[in-house]
């Protein structure tokens, strides 16, 4: 029979041992008994607890008792023990396993937030050495290496060890470069460049245009392109990427995947952390899942060929593992127009906005619009190039702008809840929890079992968020909160500007779905300024491509089946989507390739083909 090994963790950033009455400690049975000390407050962590895993007996009462979710514990296999690669102290973040690097290969990392994925690329990168996961010694690289004999691992770590291996790394969090670093993108890429590329690059990525331009004068996204072309200048032997697609639209997210992917040849390695799938799905040829609870631990899967993995992922299971990863499977399903009538409010559907030609000025910006309405029981999508006018549009439907000709008529007295594109500390008010301001939107929302509650805290982990403060949550927090406020409070209309920024794959889905689950169970209506393609899919009833010449001028096409739409968005792109047989999902077509060809002769630049 298979043994077991107790992980037991704490999250010591939500643990307030002075707001309560160390229940963890005084229910524990071992305690209690006198026959042993399994959990005890330690002076040197400021009275926060501690638990000796290799006495408590996993009962859960702790976990239970805890009034800040502080606590978890779970039983894993002691064989997985012997693969522990690194934690993060006593009652700290364990990582097993290590993702595979291969030579000539892009390899993809896939899971939540917080199982582990930076801190894989950390330990492959050779900027942190895996303690294997003793948080008391520091074991020599020799025995690291012994860890991974027989390997592929083996030869890799052996290679980064003595210093054969130069890593060039675009870390995660971009916003922070304008921090460190002084002066101008071009002067900064100068700095960067090793293989005399840089200028092309840069001019192929449209950064020529903000040369001279100080960093701390430029936006997110010409921050992201900044540090890939940065990274893929350095004459390196490792090439990893942190999520180089956040900050960026389909575009530019397509193009990117395509310039890491040129740079690919025999004796580099490729790894990239990515959770745009379709992003992914392009880029990568390999993929790991990491899989675990989120600040707890995390376990790196086998590899898989791209397609397959990704398709294990959404179906839930992870076969050669013989774990389920939730107990739903994600299907790409669209409910014909028909149906969403009958699905929503008895099949009753109410005209909730209607407009005329628009046309909207917001000082040299000119942004015009077709006519169009929108009917209770919609998710409609809009996408476009970054500076096109998505936000302008939806916040001229709120009556956030007054446009300058057409008119917008409410086919009623109808509420509207918007949620804005950028979330930051000032958004909320200072000094209210999570659960302060989900009670001020909905108090339905508060309450355990009601279904408010299950889509939009329980399934969006906003529970183990309960008291903390929310200015002082991360960017991906703050980012479920807003949508998640938006949502709860009772609406016809929900405008929701780039809900799935700073997520990862399983929170985007979540949000997705109680997004759909929403706007079907109140007969509302929604708009979805999106980036991430298969969200796009997985979410739209209808869609409304916004084209033109970004900064200067938009045209917002009226809002058309999700097909029509699409096949607008990605001519102008230049880029085709076929179907996956096995999932459903939209999959990006490789540029040149035989499918690529036939549908854009046909001009099926979606779906055409599988």
């Amino acid at each position: 029979m298979t043994g077991k090994v107790r992980l037991a963790v704490i999250d010591y950033d939500t643990c307030k041992p002075r707001k309560c009455s160390y229940e963890c400690i005084n229910v524990c049975p071992v305690n209690k008994s006198g026959r042993g000390t399994a959990i005890k407050a330690e002076r040197e962590r400021k009275g926060k607890p501690v638990i000796i895993e290799d006495v408590c007996i996993g009962c859960g009462l702790c976990v239970k008792a805890c009034p800040f979710d502080a606590i978890f514990i779970v039983n894993l296999p002691s064989e997985l023990e012997e693969e522990a690669v690194h934690r993060y102290g006593v009652n700290g973040f364990k990582l097993y396993r290590l993702p595979i690097p291969k030579d000539g290969k892009i390899i993809g990392i896939i899971g939540k937030n917080g199982t582990g994925k930076t801190t894989a690329i950390r330990i492959l990168a050779g900027e942190l050495k895996p303690n294997l996961g003793d948080p008391g010694r520091e074991p020599d690289w020799d025995e690291v290496i012994r860890r991974f004999r027989g390997s592929e691992l083996q030869t890799y770590l052996q290679k980064l060890a003595d210093g054969k291996l130069k890593v060039a790394h675009k870390i995660q969090y971009v916003d922070l470069v304008p921090r460190y670093l002084k002066g101008s993108v071009g002067n900064l890429l100068e700095r960067a460049d090793e293989r005399g590329i840089v200028r092309d690059l840069a001019r192929e990525v449209g950064l020529d245009r903000i040369w001279d331009r100080d960093i701390r004068k430029i936006s997110g996204g010409e921050l992201q392109k900044m540090l890939i072309i940065a990274t893929l200048s350095k004459d390196a032997d490792v090439y990893i990427f942190d999520e180089p697609s956040s900050y960026l639209d389909v575009k530019e997210r397509m193009r990117m995947a395509t310039l890491i992917s040129q740079e690919v040849k025999p004796g580099k390695f490729f790894m990239i952390i990515e959770h745009d799938l379709a992003v992914l799905d392009y880029v990568s040829e390999v993929t790991h899942i990491l899989y675990g609870e989120p600040g707890a631990y995390g376990i790196v899967s086998s590899p898989y060929g791209t397609r397959v993995g990704i398709n294990n992922f959404l179906e839930g299971y992870l076969p050669a593992e013989n774990i389920r990863l939730r107990k739903e499977a994600i299907r790409f399903r669209k409910l014909s127009e028909a149906a969403v009538a009958e699905a929503t409010s008895g099949g009753r559907r109410w005209k909730y906005i209607e407009w005329t030609d628009l046309k909207v000025k917001r000082g040299d910006f000119v942004l015009e619009a077709d006519a169009g309405e929108i009917w209770s029981g919609e998710v409609i999508g809009i996408v476009g190039p970054n500076g096109i006018g998505k936000t302008t549009f939806i916040m001229t439907l709120a009556g956030k702008i007054e446009p300058v000709e057409g008119t917008i008529v409410l086919g009623g007295d109808f509420k509207v809840s918007y949620k804005p594109q950028y979330i930051g500390p000032e958004v909320f008010p200072e000094g209210l929890t999570v659960g302060d301001l989900l009670r001020e939107a909905n108090q339905e929302a508060v309450v355990p079992g009601s279904w408010l509650y299950l889509e939009l805290v329980q399934k969006l982990r906003l529970n183990k968020l309960w008291d903390r403060e929310a200015r002082k949550l991360s960017g991906g927090e703050m980012q479920k909160l807003a949508v998640a406020i938006s949502l709860a409070r009772e609406a016809d209309i929900y405008f929701l500007d780039e809900p799935s920024a700073y997520l990862d794959v399983e929170e985007r889905l979540a949000v997705a779905r109680a997004i759909r689950r929403v706007t079907e169970t109140r007969g509302a209506a929604a708009f979805v300024v999106e980036h991430d393609i298969l969200i796009i899919d997985f979410i739209s009833d209808k869609l409304i491509p916004i084209l033109g010449e970004p900064g200067y001028r938009g045209h917002v096409h009226k809002p058309t089946n999700l097909y029509d739409g699409m096949n607008i968005f990605l001519k102008d792109l230049g880029v085709t989507f076929r179907r996956d047989p096995s999932s459903g999902r939209p999959r990006a077509n490789k540029p040149g390739s035989f499918l690529d060809r036939m549908q854009k002769s046909k001009g099926e630049y979606y779906y055409g083909g599988t």
